[in-house]
């Protein structure tokens, strides 16, 4: 609360926003008030008009500027200066001439920081890839529209958008573009309002649009085999993970990494880079480098230069000899910024509303938005015809007798008569009378009127078209799919960025050797992890858990050894045995969901010792499925400790089990029933997310243990043994269900 004097009374709520009173004194004015009446304000403009891009995929700052050149006529124009656009574009956009050539330099093909630019230029407009690269001043710089904008302005003038008054109401501007492509997935965009923000990747044009096209055939179209990942105009590598791009396209937010392009002058000695992340800059790169081998970290460089030219972008490196380009390659994506991750927050504005959307749901809207700018589109040309036959079916009536016309012209005294009497002597309404009353002398001939009314047949015909056309939502969609064909024809645009696996990537781990021997590990069920020495362990065996606690996992093995760690958030997480410190059996040990970084409410379901990731795993679900599948498919040849789309969600995780060679299991569900089977029966399975095949039909009583026949208390084992699944199974007998038979996994 603000000091009050003892002269000031209370001022009331919303009188007025200011907080000093005509004396200068302080005036007492509540925090909510002030939030209401200035901050409020403030943050909506920032966020609706200026900071978050809408379903055209531009800021109001790109659409006053592009429209501007628009009516100029830079569209098929030459080019003119750029300081000539930025004063014309302070007409819609008032914001000073220094942020409008900004926006213009970033809409530029010199600058390579769209996938497709809006602005054909000429002349040093910088480089997105370089930091001190820095642009001309807007006199010394021209520029046009790119070709491509015809297809951001197409039909404006046909009613396609609205229009509202610009800042000062002494002209009109379109509140969005008509894009007959969904620019808004096409064009990079980050924006910084007011408690939010959007940060949207460029996709590929041809993928977007074809994309788009299969989406209108099919709703439920799979958006990853059509648009897998991303594409950048700086071009280089994604680290891809499909699960990770699938989460990402799903919910609009997440981030994956990016990587530069590289290749070997062995003769030379000299690794060339020649595409980086879009996130990061040559100078940015050259500095860590410089900064590391300063710091003694990298000792295989022996000299590092920029040698972009205009040929494009290139750093030189002068390696060692004797050096493993590969190595010290892995090396430095880790430790510069030559591998970086691009964050995703696909935040726009939907009818002026921010919302938060994933790629599907982006082209669902953009072709909602499309499909009426189409509608109004065709009205307008409906209309327009109607009023044209309207016409000509006025010109018609007066065909029989030109003669009459003519006379009745003739014979009136007054001016403003001549239309009333041609409406009563033809019946005829206003309209066609005036039209009738303009026509030149020269053309009053049987001649020309029956020209005219020719074309009568031909626009009711297209009238009865186009109202078929504004009735048929197919077709309305069809003229969407023909225009993305057109755009994807006309503008041909290959893939700039590559996708590559990350168990394709050599892996470079920074650490020591790490000594290898052997070790007991004991994991619990609430996820404490302890490893212990064989001497250790002879010293002291018993082993500490919290009360509620107890031993879930036991294994004999190397320090060398991984675990994989399976949540019930379909996720799974990487544990190395060498990064924690030997225990005693005497301590609770570390605790993983902390070590780890589990999310909130995430709890540990299963653990597996992975060994050299060439064995095989069983994914049991609580619906009865399972899946088989190799170790190899959690095998990652980078440090990541979290792997998401661990397994499917169909139906929530019961147990993991490894399988060395072939078995026999017992399935037992929550109803009693129990099925034995061997695991030769489950076909091996790729893919991380399959629920694999039905081993034990459940209804309402979901499967809740598994176990391998010799581990449990089964006496009468044929009394539940099939030899085909999926079964039924059997009710356990009291003599067969065994205390050990309740307990969990």
């Amino acid at each position: 609360m603000a000091r009050k004097t003892k002269d000031d009374q209370p001022k009331k709520r919303g009188t007025d926003p200011n907080v000093m009173g005509l004396r200068g004194e302080v005036i007492d004015q509540p925090i909510t008030d002030t939030l209401e009446l200035n901050f409020m304000p403030y943050a909506m403009s920032v966020i609706v008009s200026r900071a978050i891009p809408e379903i055209d995929g531009f800021k109001p700052s790109h659409r006053k500027l592009l429209y501007c050149m628009y009516r100029m006529g830079l569209l098929n124009g030459a080019r003119t200066k750029s300081a000539n656009i930025v004063g014309q574009t302070m007409h819609y956009n008032p914001h000073g001439d220094a942020a409008i050539y900004e926006t213009m330099v970033r809409l530029t093909r010199d600058n390579e920081a769209l996938n497709v630019p809006f602005v054909d230029s000429k002349g040093n407009f910088g480089k997105v890839y370089s930091r001190d690269m820095a642009y001309a001043a807007s006199r010394y710089t021209e520029a046009k529209l790119a070709p491509i904008c015809a297809e951001l302005f197409r039909d404006i003038d046909k009613d396609t958008v609205d229009f509202q008054p610009n800042y000062d109401n002494t002209t009109a501007e379109p509140t969005l573009l008509p894009t007959t492509f969904p620019n808004v997935l096409v064009s990079a965009n980050l924006g910084i309002a007011v408690g939010m923000a959007s940060q949207i990747c460029g996709f590929n044009l041809a993928e977007v649009c074809q994309t788009t096209i299969e989406l209108l055939k099919n709703p439920d179209h799979e958006i990853l085999s059509t648009m897998p990942a991303p594409d950048f105009p700086t071009g280089g590598e994604i680290v891809y993970d499909p699960g990770q791009m699938a989460e990402i396209y799903r919910t609009g937010r997440g981030s994956f990494p990016v990587r530069a392009k590289w290749r070997y002058v062995e003769k030379e000695h000299i690794i060339e880079i020649y595409e980086i992340p879009y996130t990061t800059t040559a100078e940015a790169i050259i500095d860590k480098c410089r900064e590391l081998i300063k710091d003694g970290k990298v000792k295989e460089i022996a000299d590092m230069r920029d040698e972009t030219d205009l040929g494009g972008l290139k750093l030189a490196i002068d390696v060692k000899r004797g050096t493993d380009p590969e190595r010290l390659m892995a090396k430095l994506f880790k430790l510069t910024p030559l591998q970086d991750n691009y964050p995703c927050n696909f935040n726009i504005l939907i009818a002026g509303s921010p919302q938060v959307l994933g790629v599907g749901d982006i082209l669902t809207e953009w072709i909602a938005w499309r499909t009426e700018c189409i509608r109004r589109r065709v009205w307008f040309d409906m209309t327009k015809k109607k009023e044209k036959l309207h016409l000509l079916e006025g010109l018609k009536a007066i065909l029989l007798d030109i003669d009459r016309a003519i006379a009745i012209i003739r014979e009136t005294e007054s001016e403003a008569e001549v239309v009333p009497n041609l409406m009563i002597g033809f019946g005829i309404d206003q309209v066609q009378a005036d039209f009738v009353a303009e026509i030149k002398l020269r053309n009053i001939n049987r001649e020309y009127i029956l020209k005219r009314t020719e074309e009568t047949a031909a626009l009711a015909e297209e009238i009865r078209d186009l109202e078929d056309t504004l009735g048929s939502k197919r077709r309305l969609r069809s003229i969407i799919v023909d225009e993305l064909r057109a755009v994807m024809k006309k503008y041909p645009s290959p893939r700039r960025t590559t996708l590559v696996y990350a168990r394709e990537l050599q892996e470079y781990d920074d650490g020591a050797a790490v000594e290898d021997y052997p070790v007991h590990l004991f994991l619990s069920r609430h996820g404490y992890f302890k490893k212990i020495t064989p001497q250790s362990l002879r010293m002291s065996g018993e082993q500490k858990y919290k009360e509620d606690d107890a031993l879930g996992w036991y294994w004999e093995s190397t320090n060398t050894a991984e675990l994989l760690l399976f949540t019930d958030r379909q996720q799974a997480y990487k544990l190395r045995a060498a990064d924690f410190s030997d225990g005693k059996a005497s301590t609770l040990g570390d605790y993983l969901p902390g070590k780890l970084g589990f999310d909130e409410g995430e709890s540990l379901l299963a653990a597996v010792l992975c060994g050299d990731y060439s064995g095989t795993i069983l994914l049991f679900f609580q619906n009865g499925k399972c899946a088989r599948l190799p170790l190899a498919a959690y095998a990652t040849k980078t440090n990541r400790r979290r792997l998401t789309g661990a397994y499917s969600d169909k139906s929530p995780l019961v147990a993991v089990l490894p399988l060395e060679e072939e078995t026999e299991l017992a399935v037992t569900s929550a109803e009693g029933r129990c099925v034995v089977f061997s695991t030769a029966l489950l076909a091996p399975k790729t893919s991380r997310t399959t629920q694999g095949v039905q081993v034990m039909n459940v209804k309402k009583h979901p499967v809740v243990q598994v176990r391998p026949l010799a581990e449990t208390a089964i006496r009468n084992q044929s009394r539940y043994r099939v030899r085909t699944i999926p079964a039924a199974g059997a009710k356990l007998t009291d003599a067969d269900r065994g205390e050990e038979q309740l307990m969990f996994i």
